[in-house]
């Protein structure tokens, strides 16, 4: 029944163009989630890039969301266009974004709210239009009371909300996913 209201209400969320935040304990699927939300909504035919924002250095997830400038850094012999503007006409998934500093908080905010992003090492902002759904296995909410997120970042994130239940909460899904991975694993190995 938790997963069965989750399910109810994807169609709903991707039909509506704001941002999307959803959160669940690792493994319940939310860049699954992502990816249902975006093959169902208008922005569809457009691509759907995802990012683990807690796997990358600061700085290398700024270059990769941002883009940045030839010059920038050393290793940087040419322009490179972020997934902000690769994402063009579709999504942008930022897997796991409480991973991030306040610092990047405050430069990803800007870009929701200007809708614009300026490479790294460039002054020219560039326009953006781009559906951004984000992900945490946290409590945003407590973070942000506790100064560990920004409070004005979860707003812009927070338009609409989807909360995937732990296994623990659907215990009558256990043996519905086992047989689905083990038919999984029979197709693969014969």
């Amino acid at each position: 029944p938790a997963m069965r209201r989750v399910r109810e209400s994807l169609p709903r969320i991707a039909r509506a163009s704001g941002s999307v935040l959803i959160q669940g304990a690792s493994g319940t699927g939310k860049e699954l989630a992502a990816r249902v939300i975006h093959a169902l909504s208008d922005r569809a035919s457009g691509p759907f890039m995802a990012v683990d924002c807690g796997s990358l250095a600061e700085g290398v997830l700024e270059s990769e969301l941002f883009g940045h400038a030839r010059g920038a850094f050393t290793s940087s012999v040419a322009e490179r266009r972020g997934l902000f503007e690769a994402a063009a006409g579709g999504t942008l998934f930022l897997d796991e974004i409480s991973n991030t500093s306040l610092a990047f908080q405050a430069r990803l905010l800007r870009v929701l709210q200007e809708r614009e992003v300026r490479p790294v090492g460039s002054n020219q902002s560039r326009p953006v239009n781009v559906r951004v759904i984000a992900a945490t296995n946290r409590d945003l909410d407590a973070d942000a009371a506790a100064g560990r997120f920004r409070e004005d970042l979860l707003y812009r994130l927070d338009v609409l909300r989807v909360r995937l239940p732990a296994l623990r909460e659907r215990r009558e899904d256990v043996l519905a996913l086992a047989r689905g991975v083990l038919a999984e694993i029979e197709e693969q190995t014969g």
